[in-house]
């Protein structure tokens, strides 16, 4: 058996039996597992002659998805880490760093819906920390943030017993912005609108201002906020300098109407 497999083993049984006929609605490790792969996987960044991956992973989940780790989170953030080290090794990524897989609570995520965030970041390590070369230091200070992705069910609720990680299924979650039927993908942390050619999502209206107002992720929830524009915003027709954001939320900017959605990929 290879070393990926054994820890993917090790993973899938960390919650069996008991865990895994008590939680069935509930994120499973094995699941986590495979989602960070993908999100190391997307967050690649290549130089000259190497491949760099984020060293950082922050899994949010409800508090009661959280709670059924209590007694275990440590454990089950070592074999998440262990389970990328190896991915990387496997498809030859540098990693500035050993891998940290970090746990937080979300109250705005319902049971079985969890968010991975990614972050390059030079950390303190060992013997060899302060020996990083030019190319992995400036790349660790310029690297952002990225966007918290959202994993959903594909099925919603079901009986509360044991099922195999194959049916274990979720699904991306893409967060957009429509404007006169053209659709904008929510990709950053903060996404800027305005009349300046210097914002994410131009906006052609006289009544908008340069820098109008912007679309911000905070945890797994988006907000609108007005950036003090003349004009300000209304998130359907009621005027607000900042409001959370729910699919099918309707924002205006001067006379510009936009569409919130939270879709799920296909």
């Amino acid at each position: 058996m290879s070393v990926l497999r054994s820890i993917e083993s090790k993973l899938e049984s960390l919650f069996e039996g008991v865990f895994g006929r008590a939680f069935r609605s509930n994120v499973q490790p094995v699941e986590l597992a495979r989602k960070l792969v993908k999100e190391m996987d997307d967050h690649r960044s290549v130089s000259v002659s190497r491949v760099y991956v984020p060293n950082e992973y922050t899994i949010y989940l409800s508090p009661s998805d959280r709670d059924q780790f209590e007694g275990y989170e440590d454990q089950l953030c070592e074999e998440l880490a262990d389970y990328l080290t190896e991915h990387a090794r496997r498809e030859r990524y540098v990693l500035l760093t050993t891998p940290l897989v970090k746990l937080e609570t979300d109250d705005d995520l319902a049971v079985g819906e969890f968010g991975i965030a990614t972050r390059m970041t030079q950390r303190v390590r060992d013997a060899r920390a302060g020996q990083a070369s030019r190319e992995e230091k400036d790349l660790a200070a310029h690297a952002e943030a990225g966007a918290t992705m959202i994993y959903r069910p594909k099925v919603a609720g079901g009986p509360t017993e044991a099922v195999s990680a194959d049916e274990l299924g979720v699904v991306r979650e893409k967060v957009t912005l429509t404007i006169d039927g053209e659709r904008h993908e929510v990709d950053k942390r903060r996404v800027v609108l305005g009349r300046s050619k210097d914002c994410d999502i131009q906006l052609v209206d006289p009544n908008v201002s340069r820098r109008h107002a912007e679309v911000r992720q905070e945890g797994t929830a988006y907000w609108v906020v007005d950036l003090q524009s003349t004009n300000g915003i209304e998130v359907n027709g009621e005027k607000t300098p900042r409001k959370q954001l729910e699919h099918g939320d309707r924002v205006t900017l001067g006379s510009t109407e936009l569409l919130f959605e939270r879709l799920i990929e296909e």
